[in-house]
Order: structure tokens, then C-alpha cells, then sequence
């Protein structure tokens, strides 16, 4: 009976060990890395179903319907829009820029022959003409509609989503992410109604659509609700806030960053391995991390690789005054490490101590721009030192004599002959400097390590002033977190210019315009005078005096500038001017609150 009992045990063991293997869990679908995704009928299937009832209540906006009418079916039509705006802005780019377009005059100069005015046709204009104060006319009006009428059918019936594979899906979640963080959830979409938050519902609501087709091919069930569940908790979040009071610091900080790690766990879950040949490194898991950029990107292509060593070299290439004609001045002259890489000066210094025309602007993160100077006329870090070194008023070298001296100098030749192959010339010069600005971007500001859940030091004032800043201030509708420059989300291809009207002094009561025509020239656009490029607010504690006149010497005269809606909101004649006339109603502590959060994004250089 005992040997019998025994027996029995073990056959019970075993059909218990053979059930349990039958039970675990196995994934329906499996990924292939190699292969086109086997969802992209399903995910097509929900692009044509959004853009269908996008087109069908554009198609019901009439100039004979009453206004009512008319802001009924704009907000039925844009809220399935925004159903498909991740998938837009992943397959069909131009589109999305198109539809999704601010209603500024768009000027495409590149060539003085060859100019084009483009008025915008988006889901922007449409929302400031139905909600807006002005009365705009039926023509007018109709103009926006009709092209949004016709271009959503072009859109559906253009597609391409045939051949992505898994990877491009799981990018185009990224992205999606992304693009609610750094522009969503900042009221550049909807500029009248604030209508952002509910707005970034619908964006999640899409990728969890996307995430729900993709169920069954999760190795790790959990993963898949660990998915829903944070998605869940970003919606309830987003639906228990308005726009002027909304917690986007937090919402950052514990569910944006957290979606990033969910989408690394997800690419390893799926065995894939997302493309490395965009802005973003696709592996980093903190928007405010060093790492969130993929510097490769913002570099010149088959570029040699930024390294310890070569930064080293650019940095005393930097502070070396011998590559100036006169031997007195170097880079480090005007660009100082300790006010940010700028000189503290109202306008630059020239080489025979005159002021220049502009304020010195800081290299601190500047890699992360597509154009550099204020008037954008520096194609690249290595073009920018171009003109540096060409301009009369500063280096006043050619870039023959740049090379000779190099070469002169045996300490020089012995690190060239190590890290560039023995190509001592001006480009790999510009190299190494350029190499040595592209690694002042620490993200190890107070507010950076707030963020990377480093340390919990950020005050309540600061906090506050983020997120005035990303909402009620609408700061970050024009400086983009996390470089805070006007380098545009989600792809960080395009560098902003904008209008403000600034004023020749920090005299609001009897205000005079700037007369420096910015962008007017070398084309003489008279839309474009005025227009300079957007800087970043990182490290502006350091970088007084402000603008690009160097008019305001402190950061609440730059408040106090914005509060009053810039030169339009004093009065002045600036027909083009970007920045909204009306005043943003910041009271004294707001506008303190800001203040202490700009302080926050401090760095430390070492």
C-alpha cells in the first residue's frame, strides 16, 4: 500500500508539473524584427475609422450654418483628429505640420527669386476664427474649411501605413508621448479654448487603441496591463485638472517618464530594437536627462564621434586667443563659462572694443537648434565658427591662417595627428570646437535633478512656476522643454523665429520699437523684420541682459514685457508680431513663481 501511495504521488506530481506547463502563458502572436508588422491592416482600419469622422463633421461646417453650429461640429471634427494625430505625426508628417498649423503667415525663403507666403489652412485658424473676438468673413472662413474639407479625404486615401514594421509602431507610441509632454499639454494646439488636456485624452486614447491591437503578442501579460493601467491613470490625472491649474510637473516627472521605461520594457519584451537615426535616443527614459537627445543626430553626418578627447582639445581650442588675428581674443572671450557662455554685456564687444549690434547669446545647449544667431543665418555649429572667425569685428581670420598656426603649434599637431588621422584642417578645428559646445548640455540643474527623481528640493514656488510657464504663462508654446530653446517637438527638426515687438528700452509707459530688422534681411521680407530666433530660458539666470538688444537687465522687466502682450499689447505698430496682444493677466506672485522656476533650470559647468 505505502510502495502504491508513493506511485500515486509522483504520477500526481508529474501530471501537476505537465498541467502547469500547459498553462503558462503564451503570447498568440509572435514579433518578427525583419518583417512588416502583421497589424497594420488593423491599425490602418483605425486611422481610415478616425479620419472618417474627422472628415464627416468637417464637412457639416458651412459659412449658412448659425455659429453654434459651426463650434459644434469644429470640436467633433478635431476631437477625432486628435484620435489620429499620433499616427499623422509618425506616417504622414507634412500632413500633420499642415492641419495642425498656428495661425501665423508662413514664409518660405530659399531664394531671393523664389519667396512663397503661405497663409495657414489648419485646425488652429479654424479655432481662433469660430472662437476668437474678430469677426472674420465668410470668404475668409471658408477658405480654412474648405482646404481642411478636401485635405482629410487626401489624407485617408495617400496613406501609407502598409509596410511598417512592429519597431515603427512602437516609435510612433514614443512619439506620441512625447509630443503630449513638450507641446500637448501646453495650449500651443488649441491658442483659444485652452482645450489641451482633453485634447491629450484623445492622443492616449489612440495609443491605447494601438497597444490593445499589439495584446497578444506581449511575452509578459503583465506588461500589457501595466500599459493600460498607467495610460488609465495619465486620462484620470488629465481629467481632474483644468489648464490653468494643471499639475504638468508631476505629470511629467510620474507618468511621462514612466510611458518611456514602458516603451523600453516593451522593445525588449518584443525583441526589437528601435532606430537610432532620429533626434531622440530612442532608449532614454527621462525627458529632462542628458541622454533624451541623440546628439548623433545634431551633429554633421559621418562626423568623427564626440569623445572625452576631443571635447579636451575643442575646449582649449575655445580658450586659445591665438586663433584670433590679433592673438587677444578667443571664444571664451565673449562666451564666459561662468555667466553661461555669454559676457554679460547689453550688446557684444568688437575687436576694437565697439559694441556690436546684438546681444551675446549663450552656447549652452545651442546644439540642440537647426540655425544659429539670432537672424539664423549660421548653418551648423562647424558654420557658425565660419562666420566667427570671417567677421571683421571678431576674429577677423581666414581659416588658411587658422590652420597654419594649428599646425605650428607641436602640441596641437601631436593630438590632431592622434584623433583626426593627422588632418590638421579647419574642419576637423571646427570640429574639435564644435565637439567641445555639444557637450555643455549637463541637465544637472536643480530642476533637471527634480525630475530625474535624483533629489526632492524643488520648492512649491518653483513648481508652480513650471507650470505656469507650460500653461497659463503659455512660455513653452514657444520654448520647448526640455532645451527650452524653439526647437519644435516631437522631432526637433525646425527652429522657430518670432515676432514680439521688443521695445528699445524696459520703458513700457512710453515704449519705442527696436528698430534691428532681424530676419528682413538678406531677402527683404518685410514680414519677416522683427522676427529674430527663440532662446532658451536655460541658465537665464546667468545670462542678463535679456533679448536680443540686451534691452531688459532683469528677468521681471522680461515679465513685465510678456504681461503686457509685448509692443502690439503697448500699442506699437508691429503688423506681424507672433507673440499674442493681449495681456496675460500674471499677478505680481505668478509672475514670481515663474521667475524662481527659470532660476531652477541653473547647470552647473565643470
Amino acid at each position: 500500500m505505502k510502495i502504491q501511495k508513493i506511485v500515486f504521488q509522483i504520477i500526481f506530481i508529474s501530471a501537476l508539473i505537465i498541467s502547469c506547463k500547459k498553462e503558462k502563458y503564451k503570447p498568440e502572436k509572435t514579433i518578427s524584427s525583419t518583417e512588416n508588422s502583421m497589424f497594420n491592416d488593423d491599425i490602418r482600419d483605425y486611422y481610415f475609422q478616425t479620419l472618417d469622422s474627422a472628415a464627416f463633421y468637417m464637412q457639416k461646417i458651412d459659412t449658412l450654418n448659425t455659429l453654434e453650429e459651426n463650434r459644434t461640429n469644429f470640436l467633433e471634427s478635431r476631437k477625432w483628429y486628435k484620435h489620429v494625430e499620433p499616427l499623422l505625426i509618425a506616417y504622414d508628417y507634412e500632413n500633420y505640420l499642415s492641419m495642425n498649423a498656428p495661425n501665423l503667415l508662413k514664409i518660405e525663403m530659399d531664394d531671393i527669386t523664389e519667396i512663397k507666403k503661405i497663409k495657414p489652412k489648419s485646425y488652429q485658424v479654424l479655432e481662433e476664427y469660430l472662437f476668437g473676438d474678430e469677426t472674420i468673413s465668410s470668404k475668409e472662413l471658408y477658405r480654412v474649411y474648405y482646404y481642411l474639407k478636401a485635405r482629410i479625404p487626401f489624407v485617408r486615401k495617400n496613406h501609407i501605413i502598409v509596410r511598417q514594421r512592429d519597431r515603427h509602431n512602437l516609435k510612433m507610441i514614443r512619439d506620441g508621448i512625447v509630443n503630449i509632454a513638450t507641446k500637448g499639454i501646453t495650449g500651443f494646439d488649441s491658442p483659444i479654448l485652452a482645450n489641451s488636456l482633453k485634447e491629450a485624452i484623445y492622443n492616449y486614447n489612440a495609443i491605447k487603441t494601438v497597444i490593445n491591437i499589439y495584446k497578444n503578442t506581449f511575452k509578459n501579460p503583465n506588461l500589457h496591463i501595466k500599459w493600460l493601467s498607467e495610460i488609465d491613470n495619465s486620462i484620470a490625472m488629465l481629467k481632474s485638472g483644468d489648464f490653468d491649474t494643471f499639475d504638468r510637473y508631476l505629470f511629467i516627472r510620474d507618468h511621462s517618464n514612466k510611458q518611456l521605461e514602458l516603451i523600453n520594457e516593451t522593445a525588449k519584451d518584443w525583441n526589437i530594437k528601435l532606430s537610432q537615426s532620429r533626434a531622440l535616443d530612442p532608449t532614454s527614459t527621462n525627458i529632462f536627462s542628458e541622454t533624451f537627445f541623440n546628439k548623433k543626430m545634431f551633429s554633421i553626418p559621418h562626423s568623427p564621434a564626440i569623445t572625452k578627447e576631443r571635447i579636451d582639445l575643442g575646449k582649449t581650442l575655445f580658450n586659445d586667443e591665438a586663433l584670433s588675428i590679433s592673438g587677444t581674443i578667443s571664444c571664451a572671450t565673449c562666451h564666459i563659462k561662468e555667466k553661461a557662455f555669454t559676457d554679460g554685456n547689453k550688446l557684444a564687444i568688437g575687436l576694437d572694443g565697439t559694441q556690436l549690434q546684438r546681444n551675446t547669446p549663450t552656447l549652452a545647449y545651442a546644439m540642440y537648434q537647426t540655425t544659429f544667431f539670432y537672424d539664423g543665418r549660421g548653418d551648423g555649429l562647424e558654420g557658425q565658427i565660419v562666420n566667427v572667425a570671417n567677421n571683421k569685428n571678431e576674429f577677423h581670420i581666414d581659416l588658411k591662417t587658422i590652420e597654419k598656426r594649428i599646425r605650428e603649434n607641436p602640441k596641437y599637431k601631436q593630438q590632431f595627428d592622434s584623433l583626426y588621422s593627422g588632418k590638421t584642417n579647419n574642419q576637423n578645428v571646427r570640429h574639435a570646437i564644435a565637439t567641445y559646445i555639444r557637450s555643455l548640455t549637463p541637465f544637472n540643474s536643480k530642476f533637471d535633478r527634480n525630475m530625474q527623481k535624483k533629489e526632492k528640493t524643488l520648492t512649491e514656488q518653483e513648481i508652480e512656476g513650471f507650470n505656469l510657464f507650460m500653461g497659463k504663462a503659455a512660455c513653452a508654446t514657444c520654448h520647448f522643454p526640455p532645451s527650452f530653446f524653439g526647437t519644435v517637438p516631437p522631432k526637433f527638426d525646425e527652429t522657430e523665429f518670432e515676432n514680439l515687438g521688443v521695445t528699445k528700452t524696459a520703458n513700457f509707459i512710453n515704449p519705442i520699437i527696436d528698430e534691428d530688422p532681424g530676419l528682413y534681411y538678406p531677402f527683404k521680407v518685410e514680414e519677416k523684420r522683427h522676427f529674430f530666433k527663440t532662446s532658451t530660458v536655460r541658465n537665464i539666470e546667468l545670462t542678463a541682459p535679456y533679448m536680443h538688444n540686451g534691452a531688459f537687465k532683469t528677468l521681471e522687466e522680461v515679465l513685465d514685457f510678456y504681461n503686457f502682450g509685448g509692443g502690439q499689447g503697448m500699442g506699437l505698430d508691429v503688423p506681424y508680431q507672433t507673440l499674442p496682444p493681449d495681456s496675460l493677466n500674471l499677478k505680481k506672485k505668478e509672475s514670481e513663481a515663474i521667475i524662481a522656476f527659470m532660476k531652477s533650470l541653473t547647470d552647473q559647468f565643470y
